[in-house]
């Protein structure tokens, strides 16, 4: 018998920009030696974003401490989640487009549908059916699922390590704010508020501050008022800036002068005269090729720093 259409088509983007996560996690939590790369990938995918298609790689970090009792084991690059959840290749800002368009706007499945592909989002009617209900499940929280996998943790682990992110869907001003498990990377809860202060977070934290889970550590962005809620919650536990963001936030004015750096360029480059071709080329045992000059790249995926 031979083998039926798959249901749904595997896609890939070939010109989608490459987004590679490591683990953001410096040390190991139980004996405090320093991780080290494992060398391998956790998780490679196309992700659609409403700012277009990327291609997101996770590394993993992994304890090689001797005397560790937990050596060997791997921790996964949790800030993927950011992006979106596991075993989905649909943005975090997809799921949150489609609950604002149903939820506020009103508008129906269909319709949703024919604003994202508008947007160049690839997706039948169907499964913008699926994704309204992961954006429901992400704002209910609590199920049995993600307190075996938390209960998983703490066995392994000896506790968790909450994160909290938040990103911005288009054409809304409110935040979708999503708290997950750092060494699972398990989405635990989604709350969509607008500008909420340090009470309005801690009061949405309480029920998982309630949890009978020993907190490790707490990670997060540099806003204010989610440092405070965390440390409101959990002010015995440790709390670190989250590596990729604290990066991101050196970057971004060296990009603004590299911008300037490559305008100058075009314009001074651009007045010189075309080389003209000649049949006698230099081949490659003649000479050398000089590389192009380098310049960071600005990768934008349309979350939230």
């Amino acid at each position: 018998m031979s083998k039926g259409a798959r249901h749904r088509p595997a896609r890939s983007f070939s010109e989608a920009p490459g987004v590679i996560v490591e683990c953001e996690l410096e040390r190991c939590v139980h004996c405090g030696e320093r991780l080290v790369a494992s060398g391998t990938w956790h998780m490679r995918k196309y992700v659609q974003t409403m700012a277009g298609p990327v291609f997101v790689a996770g590394k993993s970090k992994k304890c090689v401490g001797l005397a560790c009792s937990h050596r060997g084991a791997h921790y996964h690059a949790s800030q993927v989640l950011r992006l979106s959840l596991p075993q989905s290749t649909y943005g975090l800002d997809v799921l949150a487009f489609i609950g604002w368009q149903h939820e506020h706007e009103h508008k129906q499945l269909v319709e949703i549908r024919v604003r994202l592909n508008q947007h160049g989002v690839e997706v039948s009617e169907r499964h913008v059916g699926r994704l309204y209900r992961q954006f429901l499940a992400l704002l209910g929280g609590s199920s049995d699922r993600f307190k075996q996998s938390l209960a998983e943790t703490v066995q392994q682990h000896g506790g968790v390590i909450w994160g909290i992110d938040a990103l911005q869907p288009e054409g809304d001003g409110r935040l979708l704010y999503v708290l997950y498990e750092v060494l699972s990377g398990t989405p635990v809860a989604g709350a969509y508020l607008d500008h909420p202060t340090e009470a309005d977070l801690a009061a949405w934290l309480q029920p998982y501050q309630a949890l009978a889970y020993p907190v490790l550590a707490t990670l997060s962005d540099g806003e204010a008022a989610i440092i405070a809620a965390l440390e409101r919650c959990w002010p015995h536990a440790p709390r670190q800036r989250c590596q990729e963001h604290f990066l991101a936030n050196l970057a971004e004015p060296v990009l603004k002068v590299d911008d300037k750096l490559r305008q100058w360029l075009r314009e001074g480059l651009g007045r010189l005269p075309e080389v003209p071709e000649t049949e006698n080329r230099p081949t490659e045992t003649q000479g050398l090729a000089l590389a192009p000059p380098f310049c960071p790249t600005e990768l934008s995926h349309g979350i939230r720093s």
